[in-house]
């Protein structure tokens, strides 16, 4: 007995050899409703193949195409960035793609590692801990306090000091 896959592997060498089926296709054909619609679509569209005409070519197509390659044999040759600039405008991105993946592989690996490199070295560590901006400002003040207090006493004393007279001119 046939199974529906070994069917339709027969089905185009049947249909495109024009041969007789065999008898376990032609048994399968009439016991299975879906190969046999698979058998009858696949007839219909060679069917309507065979009615289609190629468009005949102009009678001056061989007279061009000649012309054009004599054009193309006489042209300067480029050189290697040309074909180059040529490859990456014209041909398909199928051709590209394992160079892409392998650059943006490489862009990955260095970012990454000069991010975690960046971010190792932002990071502080115990030994090395500066403290915030307040309490460094905190620090500076107590180390300043005596030059605040004889801030003080100076501004102080010049206000403690009576007014001198101003000689008269």
């Amino acid at each position: 007995m046939m199974n529906c896959k070994d069917c339709q592997n027969e089905l185009p060498e049947l249909l495109l050899e024009n041969a007789a089926p065999s008898a376990s296709v032609s048994a399968h054909l009439a016991a299975c409703t879906t190969c046999r619609e698979e058998y009858a679509s696949l007839l219909a569209t060679f069917q309507l193949l065979d009615l289609w005409k190629a468009p005949e070519p102009s009678a001056f197509f061989d007279q061009r195409v000649a012309a054009h390659l004599r054009e193309e044999v006489a042209s300067p040759r480029i050189g290697f960035f040309g074909r180059l600039r040529d490859r990456i405008l014209f041909s398909s991105s199928l051709q590209l793609r394992p160079a892409m993946a392998g650059v943006m592989a490489l862009v990955l690996v260095i970012g990454g590692g000069t991010f975690a490199g960046v971010y190792h070295s932002a990071t502080p560590s115990v030994a090395s801990a500066q403290p915030s901006a307040t309490v460094n400002d905190l620090l500076i003040l107590d180390k300043n306090q005596l030059a605040i207090e004889q801030m003080d006493q100076l501004l102080s004393d010049d206000s403690d000091a009576p007014a001198q007279a101003q000689p008269s001119i």
